[in-house]
C-alpha cells in the first residue's frame, strides 16, 4: 500500500509537532508538577516554610529516591493497527470514548525521579490541544513533506512479459501519489500536492527510461551521481561522530585493548576501498565495512591477548591484510 508512506510521514509530523507544543509548555509543566509532588510530600496544610523547604530539597534532588503513591491512569492497552483504509478502528474508537468518560486511576508506589517523566508528560498532554496538533501536524506535512522513495529500479519490469504486479502494478500506484491526490488518514485527509517526492536507484539491470513514461513525467528532475572517490571515502572514515573507525576503538575498548589508527593507516583504507570498488565491483561506501573488517578479523579474535596493550593500525598491515582483496579482475566470468 503505497499510502502508508503518507501515513508515516503525518505520524512522523504528529510527534514533532508534539514535541514542539510539549517545548512551549515546558516551564508551566515542570512548575505543575513540582507543586504536584509537593502537595504528596507535604500535604494540602502544610506551612509555607515547610513547603518551600521541601521545594528546595526537590530541586536539588536529594529527594529523587524517595518513594511516594501517586494516582495514574490505567493503562487501556496499545491501539490496534489501521486497515490501511485510513479509517478509524474498533481500539481508536474505544480509546476516545475512554478518554470522553474519564480514565480510572490506580494508586502506584513509585521514586520521584522515576514518576516525574510520567507526570510530566500527563501534564503536558492535559494542557496540549490535540486538534491543533493535528492541524498544524497535516499543515506541515502537506507544506514540507519530503519522501524519499529508494530502489525505485527494483520495481521496473525489465523483460516486458506484461503487467506485473509487482513491478509495473506499483509504478501505476504511485502515479496519483506523486502528480498529488488526497490520503485518507486517521488524522484527517493529507493532500499530496506540494510533498517533495525524491527517488533513488543502482539501475544496474534496467534504465530509468524503462520506467513508465507517466511516472517518468512526475519525476522531471534527473541527477546522475558520480561514483564515490578516495578522498570522499576518507571523508567518511574521519567526519561523522560515530564514523567507522571510532566505532572499532570502542568496540575494542570492551575487551582493554588501546585501539588507535595513524593518519597514514586510515589514508590507506579509504585508498585500498577505492582500488576495490574500481576494480572488482563499485558497491560504494559499504567497502568500507568489508575491508575493515579484514583489518580487524586477527585482532577482533584474539584481542583477550592484547588486553592492555596499546595496538596501532599502519599503512603496512592495512595492506598485508588486505592483499588479496587487491586483484584487478575477476577471471572466473572468463571460464567456459
Amino acid at each position: 500500500d503505497v499510502d502508508s508512506m503518507i501515513k508515516d510521514l503525518v505520524d512522523v509530523a504528529i510527534a514533532l509537532q508534539r514535541n514542539k507544543m510539549k517545548e512551549q509548555v515546558k516551564a508551566e509543566v515542570q512548575a505543575a508538577v513540582e507543586n504536584r509532588i509537593l502537595d504528596i510530600l507535604a500535604g494540602d496544610a502544610a506551612q509555607t516554610s515547610t513547603r518551600e523547604s521541601f521545594r528546595s530539597l526537590l530541586r536539588e534532588g536529594a529527594l529523587d529516591d524517595r518513594t511516594i503513591e501517586v494516582d495514574l491512569p490505567v493503562n487501556s492497552g496499545p491501539r490496534v493497527p489501521q486497515d490501511g483504509k485510513g479509517g478509524i478502528q474498533f481500539g481508536d474508537f474505544v480509546l476516545k470514548m475512554d478518554n470522553m468518560m474519564g480514565n480510572k486511576t490506580q494508586t502506584k508506589k513509585m521514586k520521584i525521579s522515576d514518576c516525574r517523566p510520567i507526570l510530566e508528560d500527563l501534564e503536558a498532554d492535559r494542557l496540549i490541544n490535540a486538534e491543533m496538533i493535528e492541524r498544524e501536524a497535516i499543515k506541515n506535512t502537506e507544506d514540507n513533506g519530503i519522501v524519499f522513495i529508494d530502489e525505485i529500479d527494483k520495481i521496473v519490469d525489465v523483460h516486458n512479459y506484461g503487467a506485473d504486479a509487482s513491478a509495473e502494478g506499483v509504478q501505476r500506484d504511485l502515479l496519483p501519489l506523486i502528480e498529488g491526490s488526497s490520503v485518507s488518514t486517521k488524522y484527517g485527509n493529507v493532500k499530496t500536492d506540494h510533498i517533495l517526492f525524491v527517488c533513488s536507484g543502482a539501475f544496474h539491470v534496467c534504465k530509468p527510461s524503462d520506467l513508465l513514461a507517466e511516472l517518468q513525467g512526475r519525476l522531471p528532475i534527473r541527477v546522475e551521481l558520480k561514483p564515490l572517490s578516495e578522498d570522499d571515502l576518507y571523508l567518511i572514515l574521519t567526519v561523522p561522530e560515530s564514523n567507522l573507525v571510532k566505532q572499532q576503538m570502542a568496540l575494542l575498548g570492551t575487551e582493554e585493548v588501546n585501539l588507535t589508527f595513524s593518519e597514514e593507516a586510515t589514508r590507506e583504507i579509504a585508498k585500498v576501498a577505492y582500488e576495490v570498488n574500481a576494480t572488482v565491483e563499485n558497491i560504494g561506501a559499504r567497502r568500507l565495512h568489508t575491508v575493515l573488517e579484514r583489518i580487524m578479523d586477527d585482532i577482533s579474535f584474539t584481542a583477550d591477548n592484547y588486553a592492555g596493550k596499546e595496538v596501532t593500525i599502519t599503512p603496512d598491515y592495512v595492506r598485508e591484510r588486505v592483499s588479496s582483496m587487491l586483484v584487478k579482475s575477476d577471471l572466473s566470468k572468463y571460464v567456459l
